[in-house]
């Protein structure tokens, strides 16, 4: 393999990584050696965003860093890179889930509503806001899975709420039931979800989805059908950050070489959970 400081894109995302690095498309194209129009296609081939959006991402990420540390919101959002706080509340719904205060102050002001049930894989636990799921979580026990969510959202109002009760967390265990074969009931419609994402982690989470059950793909072949065939790393970090377990099926992604790979809710399990994927899929044939 040719050294990063060779590849012209590998140049420019350097550059994005940077700190002090430029960021405006005229200066990423003569970093790369090509014309603003290629570096833009070339660049969103390869890692799935634009320069702009890599950028953007990047800067969240350290937002999010900051305000989780402690960081006054005001030194967070300037050291983060952006220039206009205003920029920053615009966008925060969609990618913190909550304003930057909010999220600071460990999701003070949030209401979660949450209930959990138990599988054939273990306890499950589905959480919701006033906008939609925002998580789907397997454990052991109750209390590791309420340690979970309170770890995310320590000052968020969290309410547990008995089966029946609402709606929204009802409808996905019912579906998780219905799409794994525990219940001969009819999977209901899916409820909006409130999950912050970049772009390209929703482009890999939506295509995961549509893995057919009882198949599995590669980093490597799922980057390749996203049109990213040298982002395989970059899918794996986007299935390590999926909050939302069985909904968006991360456990169907695998190692090159075949074997199961790591998942954050267990190996084990994944294994489990594949084996009755195939087991579905064998009797519908």
């Amino acid at each position: 393999m040719r050294p990063a400081t060779t590849d012209p894109l590998e140049r420019v995302r350097a550059a994005l990584e940077r700190d002090d690095g430029a960021t405006d498309l005229a200066s990423l194209a003569a970093i790369a050696g090509l014309s603003p129009t290629h570096l833009q296609r070339a660049f969103r081939r390869r890692y799935g965003v634009s320069p702009a959006e890599y950028a953007r991402a990047r800067r969240f990420g350290q937002l999010r860093t900051a305000l989780r540390d402690g960081a006054a919101v005001t030194d967070a959002v300037y050291e983060a890179g952006f220039g206009s706080g205003s920029r920053v509340y615009e966008e925060s719904d969609r990618r913190l889930g909550m304003t930057p205060a909010s999220y600071r102050a460990g999701g003070a002001g949030a209401s979660i509503r949450y209930t959990t049930t138990h599988t054939p894989l273990g306890q499950l636990l589905v959480a919701t806001t006033a906008k939609g799921i925002c998580s789907v979580t397997l454990g052991e026990d109750d209390a590791a899975l309420e340690a979970r969510l309170a770890a995310e959202f320590p000052l968020a109002e969290r309410e547990r709420v008995d089966a029946g009760r609402e709606e929204w967390l009802d409808a996905v265990i019912a579906r998780v039931a219905s799409d794994l074969g525990w219940s001969n009931g009819e999977a209901p419609a899916m409820p909006p979800l409130d999950v912050a994402a970049t772009a390209f982690q929703w482009r890999v989470w939506d295509a995961l989805t549509r893995i057919p059950r009882g198949e599995t793909l590669s980093y490597g072949e799922l980057a390749s059908i996203l049109g990213v065939p040298g982002a395989a790393r970059a899918i794996g970090r986007a299935c390590g950050s999926n909050r939302l377990a069985l909904l968006v099926p991360c456990h169907r992604i695998i190692r090159e070489d075949g074997s199961l790979g790591g998942w954050r809710w267990g190996v084990d399990i994944k294994q489990q959970l594949l084996a009755t994927e195939r087991a579905m899929k064998a009797t519908q044939a």
